[in-house]
């Protein structure tokens, strides 16, 4: 059986690690490159770093702060956030990233995605999607879950996959920060059109969230989550003990 990874999320802005709720009211959480140095000492399987308004102010991924991080932890790093251009690939990779997400770029430009895949392979391109269901139909948000695009959800990330995008991290903005659990449903009617990773994120509130997703729908590899992981309500250790004895492989 596949181990099911444990992903903790720094969103980052000016600098610090914020996390809000349906993706608003941002509210500050600690340095990125402490919480970092934690999550890899910790038991993390992997971390994943955002700038989450590198896209909304058109400008570049930090990438002093960003460099800092891959410094000082142990496990992989994927990082995303105003990634538009092979450039980007390039500076971010040059800092210490194992993996590159795209978003909002690659809607911009959906060749992105092809072209990253082709120079740099597969695994090292993850496509991060913002959803969020509008008149029933799962639909892809952009510019940090700002605006709608009007893409179909689950024909964009098909489309993705078939590009060359060798991993899915679905954020469902219905779910985010409310801590009511994973979005089953949008997160099965992923997992049942791809044969890559498919990460789960967006509602994780207790050690039962991830049980249950991973029970519920063997196919999703990856649980992510943020605040209950940085507000030390659930601590990666006792949550992989838990995962353990309900028969959930993880790495101890």
């Amino acid at each position: 059986m596949i181990t099911k990874r444990i992903i903790p999320c720094l969103d980052v802005r000016n600098g610090r690690v914020v996390k809000g709720v349906n993706f608003e009211g941002l509210l500050d959480v600690s340095s990125p490159v402490e919480l970092g140095k934690y999550y890899s000492d910790n038991g993390a399987d992997e971390l994943v770093f955002y700038d989450i308004t590198a896209s909304n102010e058109n400008r570049s991924l930090f990438t002093d702060v960003l460099r800092e991080v891959a410094s000082t932890i142990f496990i992989p790093l994927t990082v995303g956030g105003g990634i538009n251009t092979l450039d980007d690939f390039d500076r971010v990779l040059k800092c210490g990233a194992d993996k590159v997400s795209v978003n909002s770029g690659a809607i911009k430009n959906p060749n992105l995605i092809y072209d990253a895949a082709k120079k740099y392979g597969d695994q090292c391109v993850v496509l991060s999607v913002d959803v969020k269901r509008v008149d029933g139909v799962f639909t892809v948000f952009a510019k940090g879950g700002r605006v709608n695009t009007g893409i179909d959800a689950l024909d964009w990330i098909k489309r993705g996959v078939d590009n060359g995008a060798g991993e899915i991290v679905l954020n469902s903005i219905d779910t985010d920060g409310v801590k009511s659990g994973f979005d089953l449903e949008m997160l099965k009617a992923v997992s049942d059109i791809v044969s890559v990773p498919v990460i789960a994120s967006g509602g994780a509130g207790c050690i039962d969230h991830f049980t249950t997703l991973f029970k519920a729908l063997p196919k999703v590899d990856a649980g992510l989550a943020a605040s209950i992981f940085h507000f030390g309500e659930v601590k990666i250790k006792d949550l992989k003990e838990e995962l353990y004895k309900n028969g959930i492989t993880v790495r101890i």
